[in-house]
């Protein structure tokens, strides 16, 4: 993939992640980890782990994007194969993530797409949402760009003293959505 320009965002540039990007994801991710419940994780991995996670998804040909603005990462989103038996290679989970700063201006609705169709040249056929928390945001965005409800685990994580749940979504990427 090539870095292409929205139209819808302008001044937003869709590209392949770098491993010189991994800083500025490992500095949305934790800010994710530290205030959101979209992620379970309670510790944030450092920029080391996301140049060697970038780098392994570039050598295997898998689609791990970044959405820049201003030369700068302000999101990022990858699709990693759903399980490791052979069974569930054309299935794979993807992942969004947006910088604080940039929520709530349309960087999702640009970047999803964008991994879907990644996703879909990289030859998987179906795409999971394993949605933390339930979050109503990152529902709305997986539902606009095609994902349908798939179930939801109750009370299986616990963050912030909570209970959360985790809510399914998929996408079959072997239908044309545009």
């Amino acid at each position: 993939m090539t870095a292409l320009r929205t139209t819808r965002l302008p001044d937003v540039t869709i590209r392949p992640a770098r491993v010189d990007d991994a800083q500025a994801i490992a500095a949305i991710y934790a800010w994710h980890v530290a205030n959101g419940t979209a992620t379970f994780d309670t510790a944030a991995p450092d920029a080391g782990a996301w140049a060697e996670k970038i780098a392994d998804f570039l050598a295997r040909g898998m689609p791990f994007l970044a959405a820049e603005r201003d030369g700068g990462v302000i999101a990022y989103a990858y699709a990693a194969r759903f399980r490791d038996r052979a069974a569930y290679a054309h299935t794979c989970e993807d992942s969004i993530y947006v910088s604080h700063e940039a929520r709530g201006g349309g960087i999702g609705s640009v970047l999803l797409p964008a991994l879907i169709d990644a996703a879909r040249a990289a030859g998987f056929e179906q795409m999971l949402a394993v949605v933390g928390g339930g979050e109503p945001s990152s529902v709305a965005l997986h539902g606009k760009c095609g994902f349908v409800h798939a179930g939801r685990m109750r009370n299986v994580g616990k963050k912030f003293g909570r209970l959360l749940d985790t809510v399914y979504m998929q996408c079959d990427l072997r239908e044309d959505r545009t």
